[in-house]
C-alpha cells in the first residue's frame, strides 16, 4: 500500500476522498489553487501546495504542478477525483511515468472509453446494445446530413471527446442540420480542442440510469446497481436515486450484467460507471462510461453499505476486490439532491458569494457532502456546486419525506449568494417525480410552467 495521497482536485469531493484516507491511515496532500487557499480540504490535510491562480487551466489542470507537488511532498499516489484530470490519460500516463500510482483506469482505459466513438463501438462489440447511429466520428456534412436522415429525426449530435453532459446537441430540424453541426463542431472544439463528433439517436422521452462498477487488476469485477439520474438541467443532473423507480429487476439484472461484460471487454481497473439512456417501452441503450467517481456515488454507498473511494485505492494498491457479487444486496432507497449556488429564476445562472450564515440538516440516516462553511465562500472560478445532501430510508416514499424534511432545514445566506433549494423541492414534489414515472424532460417542463406566487 502507499503511504501518501495527493488528492489533485477540490471542494466537496477533495475533502471526502481525505476523510477515507485518514480512516486507512494514509497521509493526506491537498493541492490548492489562490482561491482556494481557505478551503477545508487544505485546513483538514497534512501537507497542501499551492499549483497556481484560480483559472483551473493555471492550476488544477496544470499537470507539470500537480507532478511537482507530489515530488516536493512525497506523495506516491495520486486521487483525482472527478472533473478537471480525473479522465485524461496523458495525466494517467505522466503519473506512472514518475512512479506515482494513479488511482483509476490505465491510461490506455482512460483514452479508450474517453473516445465516446471508439467507446460506443468497444460495448457494441461486447454486446451491448447501443442506439442506431456513426459508426465513428463524421468527417462530411453531407454524409452526416444524409446519415441523419437514415437514423431518423431527432438526432443527438455529440462531442467525441464530450461528456458530464457537455458537447451534445440535439437537432429536431432537417433544415437546421448543417447550421447546427457546425456550431456543435464549433463548441467542441472551444471545450475539449477536439472538433470530432458522432451522431447518436435522440430519445427526448428517456430516463438516464447507470450502473456503479468495480474492477480489479486481476479479472475481478461486480456491480452495485443502478442509480436513476433522470432529474437534469440542460443534461447536468440535480437529483440522482437509487433504486431507479419502476425499473423491473429483470431490467437492472440485464443492464448490470451488461456493464460487467463491458468493463472487462476494455480492460478497466478501479470504479466506473456505465451509463444507460432506459426507452418508455423498457429498452436500455448504452451511452458512455465514466472513468472516475460520480458525484452522485453517496447513494450508492448508502444502499450498499460500501465505501466506493476505499475499494479505489484499496484497488490501485494492487489489492483484490473484498466484494463478491453475491454480498452486494442493496437495503431500501437512498436520494440525492445537488445544492447549487444558482438562481433558478434567472435560468440557472452561477450566484456564487460569501457565506454568511449556513445551517445544514441532520437527523436519522442524512449525509451532507460539503466543503462548505461560515465565513467561507463559494468561488466564481469553478462549479457552483454548494453541498451534496443525501439521504436513505427503508423504502422511497420514506426517502422522499425524509429529503423533503432535509432541504427545509437548508440553509445558506450572503451577499450575492443564492441557491437551487426550493427549486430542488418543486421538483420533488412534482407528481410525476412522486410516481416514479419521470423522465429527462421533467425539468425542463418545470422550468417553462409559471412559477407560482
Amino acid at each position: 500500500m502507499f503511504t501518501t495521497v495527493l488528492i489533485a482536485n477540490r471542494g466537496e469531493i477533495a475533502l471526502r476522498i481525505a476523510r477515507t484516507c485518514r480512516e486507512l491511515g494514509l497521509r493526506v496532500v491537498a493541492v490548492y489553487s489562490t482561491e482556494d487557499r481557505d478551503s477545508a480540504v487544505v485546513q483538514a490535510a497534512d501537507d497542501a501546495v499551492c499549483i497556481g491562480p484560480g483559472p483551473a487551466r493555471s492550476s488544477y489542470l496544470d499537470i507539470a504542478a500537480i507532478l511537482e507537488a507530489a515530488r516536493r511532498t512525497g506523495a506516491d499516489a495520486v486521487h483525482p477525483g472527478y472533473g478537471f484530470l480525473s479522465e485524461v490519460g496523458d495525466f494517467a500516463e505522466a503519473c506512472e511515468a514518475y512512479g506515482i500510482t494513479f488511482v483509476g483506469p490505465p491510461a490506455n482505459v482512460i483514452d479508450q472509453l474517453g473516445d465516446k466513438a471508439v467507446a460506443r463501438a468497444t460495448m457494441a462489440a461486447a454486446g451491448l446494445p447501443v442506439l442506431p447511429g456513426s459508426t465513428g466520428p463524421v468527417t462530411c456534412p453531407d454524409g452526416a446530413a444524409k446519415l441523419a436522415a437514415e437514423i431518423g429525426y431527432p438526432v443527438m449530435v455529440k462531442a467525441v471527446a464530450g461528456g458530464g453532459g457537455r458537447g451534445m446537441v440535439a437537432i429536431t430540424d432537417p433544415d437546421q442540420f448543417l447550421a447546427q453541426l457546425r456550431e456543435a463542431r464549433s463548441t467542441a472544439q472551444s471545450l475539449f480542442g477536439d472538433d470530432r463528433l458522432y451522431l447518436e439517436r435522440f430519445l427526448p422521452s428517456a430516463r438516464h440510469v447507470e450502473v456503479q462498477v468495480l474492477c480489479d487488476q486481476y479479472g475481478g469485477a461486480v456491480h452495485l446497481g443502478q442509480r436513476d439520474c433522470s432529474a437534469q438541467r440542460r443534461r447536468q443532473k440535480i437529483i440522482e436515486e437509487t433504486p431507479a423507480p419502476l425499473l423491473p429487476e429483470a431490467t437492472t439484472r440485464a443492464m448490470g450484467e451488461a456493464a460487467l461484460r463491458g468493463a472487462l471487454a476494455a480492460g478497466y481497473v478501479g470504479a466506473g460507471t456505465f451509463e444507460f439512456l432506459v426507452d418508455p417501452d423498457g429498452g436500455y441503450h448504452f451511452m458512455e462510461i465514466n472513468c472516475r467517481i460520480q458525484v452522485e456515488h453517496p447513494v450508492t454507498e448508502l444502499t450498499h453499505g460500501v465505501d466506493i473511494v476505499r475499494q479505489q485505492l484499496l484497488v490501485a494498491a494492487g489489492e483484490r476486490l473484498e466484494l463478491t457479487q453475491e454480498t452486494l444486496v442493496p437495503h431500501g432507497a437512498a436520494i440525492e439532491c445537488r445544492i447549487n449556488a444558482e438562481d433558478p429564476s434567472r435560468g440557472f445562472v452561477p450566484a456564487p458569494g460569501r457565506i454568511e450564515k449556513l445551517r445544514l440538516p441532520g437527523g436519522p440516516f442524512v449525509r451532507v457532502d460539503t466543503d462548505a462553511y461560515a465565513g467561507g465562500r463559494v468561488s466564481p472560478a469553478y462549479d457552483p456546486l454548494l453541498a451534496k445532501l443525501c439521504v436513505w430510508a427503508p423504502d422511497r416514499a420514506q426517502a422522499l419525506a425524509r429529503m423533503r424534511r432535509a432541504l427545509t432545514e437548508f440553509h445558506a445566506e450572503g451577499p450575492g449568494l443564492a441557491t437551487n433549494r426550493d427549486f430542488l423541492l418543486s421538483v420533488l414534489d412534482h407528481p410525476r417525480f412522486i410516481a416514479g414515472t419521470h423522465d429527462t424532460s421533467l425539468v425542463g417542463e418545470l422550468t417553462a410552467e409559471p412559477v407560482p406566487a
